[in-house]
């Protein structure tokens, strides 16, 4: 089982992977509609590219776009250099991040100074998949990972097509993508509760431009020609999709707008059908669980996203919580109380600071440690009588 947030997780995925990519055998278009189907181009990952899907019901959603962001790294550069490598995919990956983000590289390097290529690139796909938002607005907010993560995907591609990569090259391409959202934004005629929150996702993705400059944005300001990458343009069209994207149908504008720019990147129109189907399909089938389509009232929204991330460690570190819960005599009897009758206001401060005691032995549960934290602790109480039944069962008997 890979553990995403632990070190050595990407030289396990591979191990763990080695038979098991997809080849495109050189097809871009195949490859990329596979990435529309795994969420990545949406921001939003539920699969992989791979032939069979690992057990994901333990990872948190960060963790699920970090290994969707790596193997989705590693099919372009299975697609451009025809051979499934790994060692030479990681030391390519961070010839290209030391290209783009020299200041991180060096902390990174000063941080680790003895630390292989792999786990150093564990420490660049953690950077990048974060949002630039600060840890505080963070948590409560309904954005969560960086939604233009594929923008590094195309710059990899360019840098193993020319073996460099121009300083303006992502800079340039993110600048035109927030463009096109801008403009489908201005010209869109049934403006819904999710254009505000659209705004949000990309100013919160965004590293080199500010939507603020972008209000008065015209069609011809966006220079398309630029784009002779395949993948480039179906990203581009892609993008303005997503903007332009509602409940209800597409507005004449809207979809006349769709046309130019799906013909100004010399793309057939089929390929355009297939974009809007694609689109309509995975938001109409992943809705209910896409933070973005949630967003009501912050506090529910951290408590419910707090909640499942909880959860998850607490199902990962189960044995040892099970284990430390057993041996601590009076804090298994006062949770076994806590099932039948309400605890003592003293009673309650005992297992608060008992519980806390077993997550200081716990590596992954000292969040619970951290300022704050003990908010969280109704949750890993709530979760105790799942993992200990029996003990509270015979605690009950007593």
């Amino acid at each position: 089982m890979i553990n995403p947030s632990t070190s050595g997780w990407i030289d396990k995925f591979f191990t763990k992977s080695h038979d098991n990519f997809i080849d495109f055998q050189g097809n871009y278009l195949s490859f990329y509609e596979s990435c529309r189907k795994t969420g990545f181009i949406y921001g939003y990952v539920v699969n992989f590219q791979l032939k069979e899907n690992p057990n994901t019901s333990k990872w948190s959603f960060d963790e699920i776009t970090k290994v969707g962001f790596l193997n989705t790294l590693f099919s372009i550069y299975y697609l451009e250099k025809k051979e499934a490598n790994s060692k030479d995919f990681i030391e390519l990956v961070y010839q290209f991040y030391t290209i783009i983000q020299p200041e991180n590289l060096n902390f990174i390097k000063k941080l680790l100074p003895e630390a292989t290529p792999s786990s150093r690139l564990e420490k660049i796909i953690d950077d990048r998949v974060q949002t630039n938002q600060n840890s505080l607005s963070k948590n409560f907010s309904h954005i969560i990972t960086n939604a233009l993560l594929f923008l590094d995907v195309l710059a990899f591609q360019h840098f193993l097509k020319k073996k460099e990569l121009a300083p303006e090259y992502l800079k340039t391409l993110e600048l035109d993508c927030i463009k096109i959202v801008s403009f489908a934004l201005k010209i869109k005629q049934n403006k819904s509760k999710y254009d505000e929150l659209l705004v949000k996702l990309f100013e919160n993705s965004i590293r080199y431009t500010k939507f603020s400059t972008l209000d008065s944005i015209e069609y011809t300001d966006i220079k398309l020609i630029k784009y002779t990458e395949l993948l480039e343009k179906l990203y581009v069209l892609d993008i303005a999709q997503m903007a332009l994207w509602s409940d209800e149908k597409l507005e004449t504008a809207e979809v006349d707008f769709l046309k130019v720019l799906n013909s100004d990147l010399g793309l057939e129109s089929g390929i355009l059908q297939k974009s809007t189907h694609d689109i309509n399909f995975f938001i109409n089938e992943y809705k209910a669980e896409i933070p973005f389509f949630n967003y009501s009232n912050p506090i529910k929204h951290f408590y419910d996203q707090a909640n499942k991330n909880v959860t998850k460690l607490i199902i990962r570190n189960k044995d040892r919580l099970t284990k430390e819960i057993k041996e601590s005599g009076e804090l298994m009897q006062l949770l076994a109380k806590s099932t039948t009758k309400d605890l003592s206001k003293e009673e309650k401060k005992k297992v608060k600071k008992q519980l806390l005691d077993v997550c200081k032995t716990i590596p992954s549960l000292t969040l619970f440690l951290l300022p704050g934290g003990s908010l969280l602790l109704p949750i890993l109480i709530k979760f105790i009588p799942q993992l200990l039944p029996s003990a509270f069962n015979e605690n009950l008997e007593d």
